[in-house]
């Protein structure tokens, strides 16, 4: 037997089958969003959003949005563009930190009690009382009791804040296993992205089935019809933004409120000009 013939060859693929992967590739390159036409597309759903805030500022409302993810699937650049042409007297992130030695003696909730919104706020979790079900519960930050009874209870105290008129949105980013790896590589070369990447978000890459678990008991356990979870793919950070706020915006029964463009008066007259001391800071 020659050696050419001990050799294993690959099997040549059929032209059909070939010529339907291209196809596939090439609809996935048409399919990719330009700047330009992400940029537009996000400039109109921010206008809306302007439009939402003045609706909940007239109306009262009380509006709760909630991001759970993995690490790295982009929830940052979605509140980052949901926060960038709004009023923070109106929108409000909240992104708690660990909880105290103080806050560990109280009722789980608590913490996040005090920041839901008052009358005409929007209130953002980035990450909030979930963290019960992800981290914690993963990372044995919690007992097991106390993650069970978490899934128990999370439901019913969801229920209350509905019925007590608070709209709740929940949304979990959905990254593949491949795309967060990738993401994760980005980080380490980039200097400027390092400090994103902390000690538990290497344990969270280690532990992906963990968390995997640790996701589909969550959903399973509080997915409900007063508030139901919202999966957003988020392979594609672009089409991820457009289509959660636009999904936020369709959710909410807001109305635009009239606007009177106002006039601004005229300026007073100087009896004398007084100017400031000006320091340069040119080199």
């Amino acid at each position: 037997m020659s050696k050419e013939s001990k050799k294993k060859r690959k099997k040549p693929k059929d032209p059909a089958t070939k010529k339907t992967e291209q196809q596939g590739q090439s609809r996935e390159a048409k399919q990719k969003l330009g700047n330009k036409e992400h940029e537009a597309e996000l400039f109109k759903l921010q206008v809306e959003l302007v439009k939402l805030q003045d609706w909940v500022k007239k109306t009262g409302e009380r509006i709760v949005i909630l991001f759970e993810d993995r690490d790295a699937a982009g929830k940052g650049g979605i509140i980052k563009r949901i926060l960038e042409r709004v009023s923070p007297h109106a929108f409000r992130l909240v992104a708690l930190p660990a909880p105290t030695e103080r806050q560990k003696t109280q009722i789980y909730a608590q913490r996040y009690i005090e920041q839901l919104p008052s009358g005409g706020e929007i209130v953002i979790f980035d990450r909030s009382w979930y963290n019960r079900a992800g981290v914690e519960h993963v990372m044995g930050f919690c007992t097991e009791k106390e993650y069970k009874q978490f899934l128990k209870a999370c439901p019913a105290f969801e229920n209350f804040l509905v019925n007590n008129g608070v709209i709740l949105l929940k949304y979990w980013l959905d990254v593949s296993e491949r795309e967060q790896h990738e993401r994760f590589l980005a980080r380490i070369k980039d200097p400027s992205k390092r400090w994103k990447l902390s000690p538990m978000d290497l344990e969270s890459h280690r532990r992906w089935y963990d968390y995997s678990r640790a996701r589909d008991a969550m959903l399973a356990a509080t997915d409900t019809a007063t508030a139901p979870w919202y999966i957003v793919p988020s392979d594609d950070k672009k089409r991820a933004r457009l289509n959660c706020i636009a999904d936020i915006l369709s959710r909410i029964p807001y109305q635009e409120v009239p606007y009177t463009p106002p006039k601004l008066p005229g300026r007073q007259k100087a009896k004398r000009a007084i100017r400031s001391p000006s320091r340069s800071t040119g080199r």
